[in-house]
């Protein structure tokens, strides 16, 4: 290799290197203002009550307080309200949509008056893909209904048990002692 070879191999490696932030930067594309203050409220009544049915389905109270408890349904109408895009927003509206029409269809009732077990057959069908968008409504609901309680202050300090710094590593520690998940 000659000088003039390595030379141009120098700074072809720091010319991309200066020149890649640049092209993002002259790229980047601002996001929309975030909302801080109350969620913005996206769903219908309808649609806020059976967000809040379904919720407590996936995560019921049981010894410990369950997703309505938690504040799950607000946390989900905040994320699709000022985060989600509205191919995500769609996704959760065509769902409940879906599984409102299944409902009048085999139960003759909206699904936020179904029973509890009407209402788990409901969430079983979307979670098996037997609704139309069922199962991607299925993952991305449960996954919101799940982020959202664990990241609550229910989740974290009764659900698990809240240690700022565990303790010492013991890997021989017995199962049986462990009475919860430790979260930090």
């Amino acid at each position: 290799m000659d000088r003039r070879t390595a030379l141009a191999s120098v700074v072809g490696l720091f010319g991309a290197n200066l020149f890649a932030p640049l092209a993002r930067a002259v790229a980047y594309q601002p996001n929309p203002v975030i909302n801080t203050g109350a969620p913005a409220s996206v769903f219908t009544p309808a649609q806020r009550a059976l967000v809040t049915a379904l919720s407590e389905r996936i995560l019921p109270t049981s010894d410990t307080p369950g997703a309505i408890a938690a504040g799950v349904p607000d946390y989900i109408e905040h994320m699709l309200g000022d985060w989600a895009i509205t191919d995500e927003r769609a996704t959760i509206f065509d769902g409940l949509a879906a599984i409102d029409a299944r409902s009048m269809t085999d139960y003759k009732k909206a699904a936020v008056k179904a029973s509890a077990a009407q209402q788990d057959a409901l969430l079983t069908l979307a979670m098996n893909g037997d609704l139309p968008s069922g199962a991607p409504f299925f993952q991305a609901f449960r996954q919101l209904v799940i982020t959202g309680y664990y990241t609550s202050e229910i989740g974290i300090t009764q659900e698990r048990h809240y240690l700022p710094v565990p303790g010492d590593y013991d890997g021989a520690y017995p199962i049986a002692k462990v009475d919860r998940i430790f979260s930090s």
